[in-house]
């Protein structure tokens, strides 16, 4: 983790001015799609958190590099409604990726979210976008049993535009020794693919390649049950931003192919529990799914 940025937790006006700047560096291509700074501030005010992460100046202002934004929020169980924090946009500026700041910044707003007195927190994320798997279910230990079709509608940012804003809802629950450990300053061993493969589990949707280093998904398997698969590996594109980039049929033929997989397993009772992605020249990228409860 670098120690030239500093995080800071942010209400004023001028401080959200800067959150709407590093938004259009971020997802560019849209000013409609900003959250805007007095929707920030109010937010801020009453019960939400924006952290911000700051590099400090050489002779000038410190630079806000990265955010997170969050707010109160409900949802419902038998006994009734629950609170809960909702936590909307984590973005950090394109130059400054790859350097621990999403994690810490999710890290800060944990501990603030423990001390007002919540347990869970949720956020969506494009299931395609391995980058944005490995923070959220390896590194920080959310997990996922809902999948969301078309969230957003039709988004018109330069990173989401033309393709349908499906998303996981992923659950993290901030008391859970679950958690506790993937945050806990002692690094967690991180397992690869042979800890699973060794484990049993089964990669049930094995891409090929078509030449171009672009994996066109396999064909949709029978969901095995638990008791003939404990363990099973869902394969995704390791770069699906390049990928669809490239070929946007392609990159929708990867929505359809997961979409109909992971609503298949959520309702069969499997749930997102961890992320293995393998570097290399063929990158390759598997979301590890179990049976199991979702507040473990």
């Amino acid at each position: 983790m670098s120690s030239e940025w500093y995080l800071k937790i942010l209400d004023t006006p001028a401080e959200m001015e800067a959150v709407e700047d590093l938004q259009r560096q971020v997802w560019p291509g849209s000013e409609t799609d900003v959250v805007p700074l007095h929707l920030l501030v109010t937010a801020a005010h009453n019960g939400g958190l924006v952290i911000g992460a700051y590099l400090p100046g050489a002779g000038g202002p410190d630079r806000l590099v990265g955010f997170v934004f969050g707010f109160a929020g409900m949802y419902f169980t038998p006994d009734g409604p629950r609170p809960k924090h909702c936590s909307h946009m984590l973005g950090v500026h394109p130059q400054q990726r790859d350097q621990g700041l999403g994690f810490a910044l999710k890290r800060a707003q944990w501990q603030m979210v423990r001390q007002q007195g919540l347990d869970r927190i949720t956020w969506t994320y494009d299931p395609l976008l391995s980058r944005n798997a490995y923070l959220n279910i390896a590194k920080l230990g959310a997990v996922c049993n809902t999948y969301r079709r078309e969230v957003y509608g039709e988004m018109r940012d330069g990173l989401n535009q033309g393709l349908a804003s499906d998303r996981f809802e992923v659950d993290w629950w901030v008391n859970s020794g679950r958690v506790e450990r993937r945050l806990s300053k002692k690094a967690r061993l991180r397992l690869d693919l042979a800890h699973f493969l060794a484990a049993g589990a089964e990669i049930i949707n094995a891409s090929t390649e078509n030449g171009q280093d672009r994996p066109t998904p396999g064909s949709l398997p029978v969901i095995p049950t638990r008791e003939n698969a404990p363990l099973l590996l869902v394969e995704i594109p390791a770069d699906f931003t390049r990928l669809k980039a490239a070929d946007r049929d392609l990159a929708q033929g990867w929505r359809e192919h997961t979409r109909a997989l992971f609503e298949s397993l959520f309702v069969s009772g499997f749930l997102v529990t961890d992320f293995v992605f393998l570097p290399g020249t063929h990158s390759r990228s598997y979301y590890v799914l179990s049976h199991g409860d979702s507040t473990f």
